[in-house]
């Protein structure tokens, strides 16, 4: 199970441990406010709170195709809307991310190595991230948390 350690390890590196090119999600959004979470300082661009709840719902996509249900977009959307844009909205999506990080690194810490070439889905399709293995799944919402994680310091600096 080497394997499963290390992939668990980056997921953890990238959310709120010491990943090697900077700052990890988390500590990015330390301090951020609702306001600031829902400002939209660069035309055209998602706020910071849109793409944290982005962020959870592919972690809970990511999640049900471990639990073998099918590949799909997530269950609250790509793009989830956000309901209650006050400091207790806020917190409730801090606190809903942190949830689905922590329900996914169970869920990766119950994986065998030969879990991992399991496939997810039967034909490739870059829209639902289907057709891959366990295994180039889960190294993708790695590299989808550490993108996104990048978008948020940037929104951050500009409200």
């Amino acid at each position: 199970m080497a394997e499963v350690r290390r992939i668990a390890d980056q997921l953890k590196r990238a959310f709120d441990g010491d990943p090697w090119y900077g700052s990890p999600l988390m500590k990015i959004l330390n301090g951020v406010t609702a306001e600031q979470a829902a400002a939209r300082p660069v035309a055209g661009a998602h706020s910071i709170w849109e793409v944290v709840l982005h962020v959870a719902a592919w972690q809970g996509a990511v999640l049900d195709r471990l639990a073998d249900k099918p590949a799909r977009l997530p269950a609250e959307g790509d793009w989830p809307e956000i309901t209650d844009t006050s400091e207790t909205g806020w917190s409730n999506t801090l606190a809903l991310l942190t949830r689905r990080h922590n329900d996914l690194m169970k869920a990766i810490s119950e994986l065998t190595d030969d879990q991992l070439k399991r496939m997810v889905g039967e034909e490739r399709d870059p829209t639902t991230g289907s057709g891959v293995s366990v295994y180039y799944t889960l190294h993708g919402i790695i590299q989808h948390n550490v993108y996104h994680a990048g978008q948020i310091a940037v929104l951050k600096k500009a409200v």
